[in-house]
């Protein structure tokens, strides 16, 4: 008896993870990649709506400023609508400074990036890979699906048009544990987020 009530006390125990509908998670990921018969290495942005497992994901030759936005504006075109916050690590392309007291200090073209789309950004703590969980697990479901074996294409706007593809097929499928479809799912995350807002 005194065994098989210690084991029940120390039995693991696992609770799944619940978001809510408004959240994203953003990141860059890289992958070998053959573009015009040259290897070279892919960055790939990559948007994660945790609550509905929707994801879209863009390659670049690079991963500067000017990609990060990019993503964000190619991935809330994507998805018809802006999260209401989206969760990254520390990249310097979005934060120029980490102050005393844990605030940010936002980069400039980034900066110009959420005070028109109006999301708020938060940050995972430095070294704690785990804050991002959803969006790391797209990194390896994005590399392991969408690029092995190693893509070949003529172009960089080929190889972007085939992950496009890749991430609206996804939108139809029935992840284990769900009933409705990541496209259904996704009319939830819908309803809790901004409208996009036209470019002046």
């Amino acid at each position: 008896d005194y065994v098989r009530e210690r084991e029940r006390r120390t039995r693991e125990m696992f609770v799944p993870l619940a978001h809510s509908s408004g959240p994203a998670q953003a990141d860059f990921g890289e992958a070998s990649v053959v573009i015009g018969g040259v290897e070279q290495e892919a960055h790939f942005f990559v948007m994660d709506l945790p609550h509905s497992d929707a994801h879209f994901v863009w390659a670049y030759p690079a991963a500067p400023a000017e990609a990060w936005i990019d993503g964000h504006v190619r991935a809330f075109a994507f998805f018809g609508g802006v999260p209401q916050s989206v969760l990254y690590d520390n990249d310097r392309c979005l934060v120029s400074k980490i102050q005393p007291d844990g605030t940010r200090v936002r980069a400039t073209l980034f900066s110009g990036l959420q005070s028109h789309y109006l999301f708020r950004d938060r940050y995972g703590r430095p070294r704690k890979g785990n804050d991002k969980g959803a969006v790391e697990g797209i990194h390896g479901y994005a590399r392991g699906n969408h690029m092995v074996p190693i893509p070949h294409f003529a172009n960089w706007d080929a190889f972007n048009a085939d992950l496009e593809g890749q991430c609206c097929v996804r939108l139809t499928r029935i992840l284990r544990g769900h009933k409705e479809t990541i496209g259904e799912r996704l009319q939830r995350n819908l309803a809790a987020m901004r409208p996009l807002r036209c470019r002046a």
